[in-house]
């Protein structure tokens, strides 16, 4: 069978630093390609080159057996290769119809904008997906996962040969990750290749023919994952197996440092309550949408529950908190929270890494008091947590995901706070990332740190944390210890409460 497309012996330099070297990888038609490895191992890169962003310092690109050259990615897309990119693209100025057809808008028969056309395709295209959003919709308005969709939805709809979908379910749940799924499975049906990134091991087994593994810029290797297992495949990748991304639970839990107590969401739900305890990581798990955010974000002022009591050590507040002054005043308690939007609600991307990591000290402390001892602070902050960047100055922007999230945590670890609120602490983020992320968050509590997380990923939740709540319907479901827990008992609990 002769490929869609093939990239043959490809080769990325800037400068003096190469990003890829000799890489070969071939698209087959009606397949799902998975592009692995840890972040840094140069598969944005790769498909930077495919998609027209970058020229190859060496190699080529062969579409059938002609050879090709792109020089933006508009001949990219021209010659049948769609790509959606993890960095949303989307103007959040701009309706969704004027995203969709950015660059390429639709005229009517006088030369004006054919503004009923545009918005009927966009309006199609959409309900394919399964979205009833309104075209006319600002992005700005739109959620996370809605934004993604619109993303996924442009490049799907473009009529390419291949299409290129890079960490695609990031913020998406899992009615949404299904939808997709079935886009997926008609594009293969149509003959159609599909190069898909993700550090999401169940994904990558589920949708995926291939896959080809990088490291440091360089082809490891590429196998059909009938021959490998998620193990076999993460030791590929970072040399380890997957229960050595976990370190041990903690065995010394200590008194409570957050109680809540009768917090009530909705009219119709039932109170809730629970504690969290100095040196314990503790978990929302559950079906995706069943209250998990809506809790945590209720003790920081950024979700607005009917009633409910809050105490952080000896202080008792009253729920809910205003929004207008939570997350300051949960800092003032010594309370940190870490959103899963990190580049929307977390970080300033324009910003330095110091001014991201000292922000909370900063705001704590009057004007230009501390910023020496900010400064070496901030630098012994990026050598615990391993921030790969030439120096603080450095643009968060820049940062791979990995990265980021860590400059993230980082803030709240110069802070020194005792209790962290962590939504999704590893989105986007690759194994060899997450596996420190992990050893970090356990380090925090074996010091007597408490910790709450959310996750969307079971075994993240059941191998980081020492206890699990299982959420339903905005309730409880049940209580149980993470060391014993398994993914068919959470779905059980959630599913039977």
């Amino acid at each position: 069978m002769t490929p869609l497309v093939s990239m043959v012996g490809v080769t990325k330099r800037f400068g003096p630093i190469t990003a890829v070297e000799d890489v070969s990888l071939s698209l087959m038609p009606g397949r799902v390609h998975a592009l692995m490895g840890e972040n840094g191992a140069g598969k944005s890169t790769l498909m930077k080159v495919l998609a027209g962003v970058l020229k190859p310092t060496e190699g080529k690109i062969e579409i059938g057996s002609q050879p090709v050259r792109f020089d933006d990615p508009r001949q990219a897309l021209a010659a049948g290769i769609s790509t959606v990119f993890q960095e949303l693209s989307l103007l959040p100025n701009l309706s969704i119809a004027e995203n969709m057809f950015l660059g390429k808008e639709l005229t009517g028969r006088f030369g004006g904008l054919d503004q009923r056309e545009m918005h009927r395709r966009t309006r199609d295209a959409l309900n394919e997906l399964g979205m009833t959003l309104d075209p006319d919709t600002l992005v700005s308005e739109l959620s996370i996962s809605e934004r993604q969709f619109v993303e996924i939805a442009r490049g799907i709809k473009a009529d390419a040969q291949v299409f290129v979908l890079d960490e695609p379910t990031a913020a998406l749940n899992a009615a949404d990750v299904e939808i997709l799924n079935q886009q997926i499975q008609k594009l293969t049906d149509a003959g159609k290749a599909v190069v898909y990134i993700s550090h999401r091991m169940d994904e990558i087994f589920q949708v995926c023919d291939d896959v080809t593994v990088m490291k440091d810029g360089k082809l490891v290797a590429t196998h059909n994952l009938k021959d490998l297992t998620p193990d076999s495949l993460i030791a590929l990748m970072v040399g380890r197996e997957l229960q050595d991304l976990f370190p041990p639970g903690s065995d010394q839990i200590g008194k409570s440092c957050l109680s809540c107590r009768n917090l009530v969401l909705t009219p119709d739900a039932d109170p809730i309550s629970f504690d969290l305890h100095k040196g314990e990581i503790l978990g929302l798990s559950g079906l995706e949408g069943q209250g998990q955010q809506e809790i945590a974000r209720s003790l920081l002022g950024q979700h607005a529950p009917l009633s409910g009591e809050l105490r952080i050590n000896e202080h008792a507040l009253s729920l809910p908190i205003p929004k207008s002054s939570g997350v300051r005043k949960l800092q003032s308690l010594r309370v940190g929270f870490v959103p899963e939007d990190r580049k929307e609600e977390g970080l300033l991307l324009s910003a330095p890494i110091r001014e991201n990591i000292g922000i909370s000290l900063q705001a704590a402390r009057p004007g230009y008091r501390f910023v020496a001892k900010l400064a070496s602070l901030v630098d012994k902050t990026m050598q615990n947590l391993n921030v790969k960047a030439p120096n603080s100055a450095v643009p968060v922007a820049s940062l791979s995901g990995g990265n980021q999230q860590k400059v993230l945590l980082g803030r709240y670890l110069a802070a020194d706070m005792d209790i962290l609120i962590i939504e999704e602490p590893t989105r986007g983020v690759d194994i060899g990332a997450k596996a420190e992320i992990y050893r970090l968050l356990r380090a925090l509590a074996n010091q007597g740190k408490a910790i709450l997380v959310l996750s969307r990923e079971t075994i993240e939740l059941i191998g980081l944390c020492d206890r699990l709540l299982v959420i339903h319907d905005q309730k409880i479901a049940k209580e149980m210890p993470a060391a014993t827990a398994t993914e068919h008992a959470i779905l059980d609990a959630a599913l039977n409460s």
